[in-house]
């Protein structure tokens, strides 16, 4: 099993809970959509995209004796060429994206797409500029980069006012990365993040649309407890969860394909994931930042028009699954402070979707 998460420890440190938590819903018969899923059912299906995470875990006195609890993480989304186009598309803007205002006037990325928690995004923009000047002696000589950069609020669980990510780390998370399997749930830049009032981090899905594959990976950290939906089922009329009171998160979803698209097609398909968010008790908050950004790995002549709502379905049906594949592989997760974010009870919630008659 290639396994792309890089754990760092800073003594004294408690362990990370095992990851995931047992088979994903699909396994367990949960079906989303008509579309049926990739090989692996994750952003991995379209080719040449890998997946890295490198995942800050330790506990130590509060400041100024220690850096506090961390929970927070750098988590790389890597394709194998570059520049690709691209496009971006933004449901609630409470949030960042940085490289966005290039994507949308040039309709290209020219790196990795990095996701971290809210303060290190300055750091882990430094490490991808290290990235890209490793990996082509041009960049900075000849001409820049503006690295992709995403980013979600995890200072309920983690301590955010001293460093936590270095910069270093994002090159680790290329490093690391890999195709499926990888970690989901409370890893990388999940490791922190609260999704519907539960344990929420990184998920991922995909979907088969005619000749050509869609994956969705994203950083759930959004929503309220009582919103929560699994397959239209309203789990958190239920079960409301606890944890994290204020509904004010973020996502960020980026959706890949191996679809010729332009950059225009690109952000109409990335605009889709809002729709799959919803499907799971989203209404984007006034002070949440759903983020999404699409890229194409391929060549060739673009789909449009049409052609197009294959791939809009895809990516509802995907984006939804990531964000239930989340809360499924999250744990219990004890933060700052004493708070403490759970892990969705598996039992309750397959008992309710049997009695609802999903599974």
């Amino acid at each position: 099993m290639a396994s792309s998460t890089r754990r760092l420890y800073s003594p004294p440190v408690s362990e990370v809970p095992p990851n995931p938590r047992g088979p994903r819903l699909r396994e367990l018969g949960l079906r989303i959509g008509e579309l049926e899923p990739g090989a692996t059912d994750s952003i991995a299906d379209v080719p040449g995209v890998r997946v890295g995470h490198v995942t800050v875990w330790r506990d130590e006195p509060e400041p100024p004796e220690g850096r506090g609890i961390a929970r927070t993480g750098v988590t790389a989304i890597v394709p194998e060429l570059l520049p690709l186009r691209a496009g971006v598309a933004v449901l609630n803007g409470a949030g960042e994206l940085t490289g966005s205002h290039e994507i949308r006037e040039w309709g290209t990325i020219e790196t990795p797409v990095y996701l971290t928690a809210t303060m290190a995004v300055g750091r882990v923009y430094d490490g991808a500029v290290a990235v890209a000047v490793r990996g082509d002696p041009r960049v900075g000589v000849d001409d820049v980069v503006i690295p992709v950069v995403g980013e979600c609020d995890d200072s309920y669980l983690s301590e955010a006012r001293l460093v936590q990510v270095e910069a270093a780390d994002a090159g680790r998370a290329v490093e690391g990365a890999g195709g499926w399997p990888f970690d989901e749930g409370a890893v990388g830049a999940g490791t922190g993040m609260s999704c519907l009032g539960w344990k929420g981090g990184i998920g991922s899905a995909s979907r088969v649309a005619g000749s050509h594959v869609v994956g969705v990976l994203v950083l759930a950290n959004f929503g309220s407890a009582r919103q929560l939906r699994v397959a239209g089922v309203p789990v958190g009329q239920t079960r409301p969860g606890g944890g994290r009171s204020q509904p004010a998160g973020s996502c960020i979803a980026v959706v890949a394909t191996d679809t010729p698209l332009s950059p225009a097609s690109l952000e109409r398909v990335a605009r889709r994931a809002g729709l799959g968010l919803a499907r799971t008790g989203s209404v984007a908050h006034h002070g949440s930042g759903e983020i999404f950004l699409g890229f194409s790995t391929a060549d060739g002549d673009e789909l449009a028009g049409p052609e197009l709502d294959a791939l809009f379905a895809a990516t509802v049906d995907a984006t939804e699954e990531a964000v239930l594949n989340a809360l499924w592989a999250a744990p219990d997760v004890v933060g700052r402070e004493g708070r403490v974010e759970r892990g969705l009870p598996h039992d309750q919630v397959l008992e309710l979707l049997r009695d609802r008659g999903v599974l």
